[in-house]
């Protein structure tokens, strides 16, 4: 009986995980791009220098069109593929009428951990920043070629936010859109608008009928996988994209940029690490009441599914039959909360998500404010919900994240590089994270977990 749902589970779930590669694997095509961008533009910027007239040829007509090509064709994604994903994701985790308690600890624990994890992020940031530690000069440079667009952004908001309302209808005005439509279509789309619209839609699809509410969720969830394609497709240009975008960069900015990307990877890896294995440890004792020595020994095959593939969503199957067979969580409940938690419960991600704007903002020398970091840490928790759970799914949303907050959104050129083999990390934690909210929801719930068998 068990393997008969197991294969039926599984059959479901093929339709979520990414086509397997051919040839050659993507991550490491990217590792190789990565490598012939960094080595041309270091040898460019070393030996003839960031003016020379055949560097500047090349950057106009070569590396910097292909560049802009990659990002342009992310950027046009992004509003269709997280206003679906958060959706779909808002729409499964309102499957409360049916599980009651269970979805709602499981939504709860969500948003807490998520905010936890983002708040680790920042602080992380705001302590090492990772963006400062780059030589004077070469730091001027950069805010002249990308601070001017943000420069005009953060004039454009501070002249909206300058009126006479209230700091509570100035709130207001900046999360709730009068027009949606045209919140999505301006230049940059104002993400804030966008995402609560998307939310109070899912949470009202979950209050009707579903003879109601299934053909739009069921249209929605078909744009969220087309444009879920859509970014694997992207992304198979990126070997290229990567290694002419770090020409760009590094032909211009030389090794310096090269020492605050390290600073970057560090500040990332300390970050996961703290909530891996401080934040879940602590959940883990104090919510589930278990051992974490022992609930990681259980949840180690999980843990090199999700590290080699970089997706949630094909990490999925592993998941819930670890779930069941090493944890003894009941499948009503580790069922529900791990297929939710592969598109809503996206800690390491929303912890990538603030690191990387902030970094970003840093290297670009533009300042946030403290209202502006507590929007990253409100979209950031949105975007673990709607990010979608495949691999390099949050690079739209950090796109449209920078916008918003007005850093240039060509700065997420940068980052690509490694972005692969932080994804390996920080999908691992989202992972892990499913895990230790099914303990905690099934604990709650009065069932024995991990019991010691023989």
């Amino acid at each position: 009986m068990a393997d008969n749902y197991e294969r039926e589970l599984t059959t479901d779930l093929d339709d979520k995980t990414p086509d397997k590669p051919r040839g050659m694997a993507l991550h490491n095509r990217i590792l190789i791009g990565l490598a012939i961008g960094v080595a041309a533009g270091l040898a460019a910027n070393g030996i003839l220098g960031d003016e020379h007239p055949t560097v500047e040829w090349i950057i106009a007509n070569i590396t910097d069109p292909v560049g802009k090509l990659f990002l342009r064709l992310l950027m046009m994604i992004v509003i269709p593929l997280v206003f679906s994903s958060l959706v779909v994701g808002v729409a499964g985790v309102g499957e409360i009428r049916k599980l009651g308690r269970v979805a709602a600890k499981s939504f709860a624990y969500t948003i807490a951990i998520s905010a936890i994890s983002v708040v680790i992020g920042l602080t992380l940031a705001n302590t090492i920043e990772p963006g400062k530690k780059v030589d004077p000069v070469v730091a001027e440079k950069m805010r002249e070629k990308f601070s001017g667009d943000a420069a005009s952004r953060v004039q454009t908001a501070q002249k909206d936010a300058s009126s006479s309302d209230t700091p509570l209808m100035t709130v207001v005005k900046t999360i709730v859109p009068v027009n949606p439509l045209m919140s999505m279509a301006s230049d940059p789309p104002n993400m804030l608008h966008m995402m609560f619209f998307a939310l109070v839609i899912g949470v009202a699809a979950t209050l009707l009928p579903r003879r109601v509410s299934d053909p739009f969720i069921g249209a929605v969830d078909g744009l969220y996988q087309i444009t879920a394609k859509l970014v694997d497709l992207i992304m198979r240009f990126a070997p290229y994209a990567v290694a002419a975008l770090l020409f760009t960069n590094l032909a211009r900015f030389g090794v310096d940029l090269m020492v605050a990307l390290g600073w970057f990877v560090v500040v990332v890896l300390l970050g996961l690490s703290l909530h891996m294995f401080g934040v879940y440890s602590l959940s883990l004792l104090l919510l589930s009441k278990l051992n974490p020595i022992e609930f990681f020994h259980r949840v180690k095959m999980v843990i090199l599914t999700a590290f080699s593939t970089s997706s949630s969503n094909a990490t999925l199957p592993t998941a819930i039959r670890v779930s069941e067979e090493n944890l003894q969580a009941p499948r009503e409940i580790s069922s529900f909360v791990l297929t939710v938690g592969a598109t809503a419960n996206q800690n390491g991600t929303a912890l990538y998500e603030g690191v990387t704007v902030l970094f970003l903002a840093q290297l670009a020398g533009v300042e946030l404010t403290l209202m502006q970091q507590l929007m990253v840490v409100y979209l950031a928790i949105l975007g673990g919900i709607g990010t979608a759970g495949v691999p390099s799914g949050s690079i739209p949303f950090i796109i449209g994240v920078l916008a918003t907050v007005g850093v240039e959104p060509t700065l997420i050129a940068i980052i690509l590089g490694v972005d692969r083999v932080l994804d390996m990390c920080r999908t691992t934690l989202n992972v892990v994270g499913d895990l230790t909210a099914v303990t905690y929801v099934a604990h709650s719930e009065g069932y024995a977990l991990m019991k010691q068998e023989g």
